[in-house]
């Protein structure tokens, strides 16, 4: 599921720590999630959001619907790596990111993730408000 980003892509920087890593040296598999949730927690703070914020002001929230991740090769501890997303599909509920993390120019784990917003009250759909939803359409 190998990409290249866009122009559009957004990217922070990830350093691996003891924590993240497993028995063998190596980050463990399910914290490439983590690492991905962080990228996008930060990319909702750059475009002017926070989670929190928007569960108290507009009464939503964002939650995981579906995940899928290519383990390419490892990452180890102390490695500086790139976490990036990009939007591949958007609705007025959902958003499926593609995401990647690297070290350098070396790809090491892709993969999707779909989220959808929610109501908070009730934790049923409910749809992404227009002042959210143009900045990630800005994202294809």
């Amino acid at each position: 599921m190998k990409f290249e980003p866009s122009p559009n892509a957004f990217t922070i920087p990830v350093r691996v720590y003891y924590e993240d890593t497993d028995a063998g040296g190596v980050v463990y598999y399910a914290n490439y999630l983590k690492f991905f949730e962080r990228c996008r927690t930060e990319w909702m703070r750059f475009a002017g959001h926070d989670q929190s914020q928007l569960a108290t002001d507009a009464g939503i929230g964002f939650v995981a619907r579906k995940a899928n991740c290519e383990y390419l090769k490892p990452a180890r501890l102390d490695d500086l790596l790139t976490v990036g997303l990009e939007v591949e599909k958007l609705t007025r509920v959902r958003v499926v990111f593609r995401q990647r993390v690297r070290r350098g120019d070396t790809e090491l784990v892709t993969g999707t993730v779909e989220i959808a917003c929610v109501e908070m009250a009730t934790m049923k759909p409910a749809p992404i408000p227009d002042f959210l939803y143009s900045k990630l359409e800005a994202l294809k």
